[in-house]
């Protein structure tokens, strides 16, 4: 019998190019064998069927590998015959003709084929996590599952054919085909997961489990484990919100994308990316029982679909009414490997909300490819048009250094979004992450920015005015940094030139007095004739 692995032990254990194995192997050595097996055509015969198999099949190992993958890959599971029970044969020559079953009839092939093959095979049943499973839901009455024990090098390993030739829907009214690894000779600590066996010898545990802990235990997909996930917080598939909310937290071995989907109800949530893992906070805003989905993907492939790898029951006792997060903040939120993947580097906020009292925050990254950014304001309590949200940041760019200036334009919660490209592609800027801004003091009340044009510089600088809408009737001081240009000069009713001081700001000022627009104005060259507009001002009606 295996010894029993605690799950925070995993690790200890050989992950191979797929999944954790209670026999370590090199999948590349069958890699011969299994195209031989899914090639070879049905028999009229079982016995006919495994002799042809064993022309490329000498150790027990490798005949259990052709039989497993032959199965896995001719069989289908038989929804008719699922629902019609009674008028279904599962002896091995009617599954072999037919070449459809249910999981009795997979199980029963498997062992008479290794039986005909000179491997030992036990024909095993149970309860099962699987079809029709609901989180939660406890077991009794008839077994409703088969699988194998085979018995390899002087031990018993365990193997689904049913689960490894695919699934089926949830009214198991159509079967898929897709063939799964994680069910050959399935570590006993994760198969346990979901196949419960009639006898507890055959869980291949010391201390076996209860059935009470296993109906209690946490469902793990078998893709949880193929990606490499090595374990979620908390283990109970039933989560109790306190105070409204709950946190949910999974673990991996490399870095990976997450989502999820609560079906039943509205919510608020914070996920946030972890360099092993990810973290989730959530928020149901419904009463009641809701199931909570988490979907991964490695972050190798972008156009690679999310995954199911876990299922929580969230049972909400308690709604927090003052959590209202905009809904145009996207998931994952704040800066991660992943945002240092697409070059944005080295954030001086890391966290993924940002609180200010006063209105105002400063973020700044460096850029370590040839990018181009831009930044966003949204909230869901003022409709920000596009360029309003855009006017109340302020961005500069020193080198690979790129700094953002925020002046909220009241209280609330504001999604701040950043979209990038490269400066050589000419399609759009493409979304990366978004922080959470929180700001509580109503008194808050920022005007936009200044209106730039297109030949604002990203290395120019704005220091004053920094509002948009200036006073009548008032003298305004102008300073800003503006590199490699000529000459500089505010226009209105006059025109008042800038002078370069020795700090390299240039500055002036000007009289708002009988105007109702001021822009800045620069002469790049000296040799040009045209001045180019780089700043728009409003002045208040008088």
């Amino acid at each position: 019998m295996s010894e029993f692995i605690c799950r925070q032990n995993l690790t200890a254990y050989p992950w191979d190019n797929s999944c954790l194995k209670s026999k370590p192997l090199d999948l590349k050595q069958f890699e011969k064998l299994d195209a031989y097996a899914k090639k070879v055509t049905a028999k009229r015969t079982v016995e006919e069927l495994v002799q042809t198999l064993l022309r490329v099949a000498h150790t027990d190992l490798e005949k259990v590998r052709a039989i497993w993958m032959w199965i896995s890959h001719h069989i289908e599971y038989d929804v008719v015959g699922f629902h019609d029970k009674k008028n279904q044969s599962y002896k091995p020559q009617d599954v072999l003709q037919s070449g459809k079953s249910i999981c009795e009839g997979y199980a029963g092939l498997f062992e008479q084929m290794c039986s005909i093959a000179g491997v030992h095979c036990m024909n095993l049943s149970g309860y099962s996590k699987g079809y029709g499973y609901r989180t939660g839901q406890t077991f009794e009455g008839a077994y409703d599952h088969a699988w194998n024990a085979v018995y390899l090098d002087g031990r018993w390993h365990l193997v689904d054919s049913t689960w490894g030739s695919g699934f089926v829907d949830d009214r198991c009214s159509k079967f898929t085909s897709r063939y799964n690894e994680f069910y050959f000779l399935t570590h006993p600590a994760l198969f346990i997961n979901n196949h419960f066996p009639g006898n507890d010898n055959w869980q291949l545990l010391k201390p076996t489990v209860t059935l009470k802990q296993f109906e209690n235990n946490m469902l793990y997909m078998s893709n949880f484990y193929k990606m490499g996930l090595l374990v979620a917080h908390p283990e109970t598939p039933i989560i109790q919100t306190v105070n409204g909310k709950v946190t949910v937290e999974v673990e991996s071995r490399s870095p990976m994308l997450f989502t999820f989907g609560l079906k039943g109800a509205k919510e608020y949530s914070l996920m946030t990316l972890k360099r092993n893992g990810m973290n989730l906070e959530l928020y149901p805003q419904k009463m009641g029982s809701h199931k909570l989905q988490i979907y991964a993907k490695p972050p190798k492939d972008s156009e690679e679909v999310y995954i199911c790898v876990l299922e929580y029951n969230i049972e909400c006792s308690s709604v927090d009414r003052n959590v209202c997060f905009p809904k145009e903040l996207q998931q994952p939120v704040g800066p991660s490997w992943f945002t240092e993947r697409q070059g944005i580097l080295r954030p001086s906020q890391k966290d993924p909300v940002i609180h200010t009292n006063d209105g105002c925050c400063d973020l700044s990254f460096i850029l370590s490819k040839d990018l181009s950014v831009l930044a966003s304001l949204q909230s869901d309590s003022v409709n920000l048009s596009e360029d309003g949200g855009r006017r109340h940041i302020l961005q500069k760019c020193q080198g690979n250094q790129i700094n953002f200036k925020i002046h909220l334009p009241h209280a609330g919660n504001f999604a701040f979004t950043i979209f990038a490209k490269k400066k050589s592609d000419p399609g759009n800027y493409k979304y990366v992450f978004n922080y959470l801004i929180c700001c509580p003091n109503t008194k808050v009340k920022w005007p936009m920015f200044p209106q730039t044009y297109s030949t604002w510089a990203e290395s120019y600088e704005l220091v004053e005015p920094l509002a948009a809408l200036l006073p009548a009737n008032c003298n305004i001081k102008f300073k800003l940094k503006l590199h490699s240009i000529a000459k500089a000069f505010v226009q209105c009713e006059k025109i008042y030139p800038l002078s370069l001081s020795k700090d390299g700001y240039w500055e002036g000022s000007c009289s708002t007095s009988g105007c109702t627009k001021i822009y800045v104005m620069v002469l790049e060259n000296a040799n040009h004739k045209f001045y180019s507009h780089i700043l728009k001002y409003e002045v208040e009606p008088q």
